[in-house]
């Protein structure tokens, strides 16, 4: 069984809440309003993890597509109605898992490329923000680079007390990952919704189920 960690920090979106979906298709439907003709699937498939900006940097070195300076909040003004009309559960067992740390006295925290008043509203909306008190909710909005740069996952184990190499992350892009391997922590890979092949090539551990956690932490 692997030691325990001195902290254990979340990635957000895919790992906590079951996001992904719901918020790729409100996306690609601002992006394909702006003349980027991607779809959801699109998304998915190659913007899972991250920032906004990047996204645009990517449609102009890629399309050639220049998108308004309005559109991320167009994006966000859209994506939080659509939220609150659909609801966003929580990924299955992670309640558990956080449980299984708050007994175990491990410390944890929720790192997540988006802003905290979303962060906030997911996990208001499935039922997890008892558990992510503001004090752990850590965002890119806080850090000079978002993730692939590990700045983030140092800002939430340095305000957290916790030593990068006693950190495990829990991620489940590509970005994510390759941020906390920039930060010199031990990273987890859920692959519920994602490649492990492609987890696995960009440093992590991957695993099925939030039921596997415990083990893997060492609980």
């Amino acid at each position: 069984m692997p030691d325990r960690p001195a902290l254990v920090v979340f990635d957000c979106d895919g790992v906590l809440v079951d996001t992904e979906g719901p918020q790729a298709v409100v996306l690609a439907a601002v992006l394909a309003e702006h003349g980027a003709p991607v779809t959801p699937a699109d998304v998915l498939g190659r913007y899972k993890g991250f920032a906004l900006e990047a996204i645009e940097e990517d449609l102009d070195a890629r399309a050639g597509v220049v998108l308004p300076a309005s559109w991320q909040q167009e994006f966000r003004d859209r994506r939080g109605p659509a939220f609150e009309r659909d609801g966003i559960p929580a990924i299955p067992g992670v309640r558990d898992v956080v449980e299984a740390l708050v007994a175990a006295g491990i410390p944890y925290g929720v790192a997540s490329q988006g802003r905290l008043d979303k962060t906030a509203m997911t996990l208001r909306l499935s039922g997890l923000a008892d558990l992510f008190p503001e004090a752990v909710r850590f965002s890119a909005d806080q850090v000079e680079r978002p993730k692939p740069a590990p700045d983030l996952f140092l800002l939430a184990a340095r305000t957290l007390g916790g030593p990068p190499s006693g950190t495990v992350v829990v991620e489940d892009s590509v970005p994510g990952v390759t941020a906390a391997r920039a930060a010199g922590m031990r990273i987890l890979g859920h692959a519920a919704d994602e490649d492990p092949e492609d987890l696995r090539a960009a440093g992590a551990e991957p695993f099925a189920a939030m039921a596997d956690l415990p083990t893997l932490l060492g609980l």
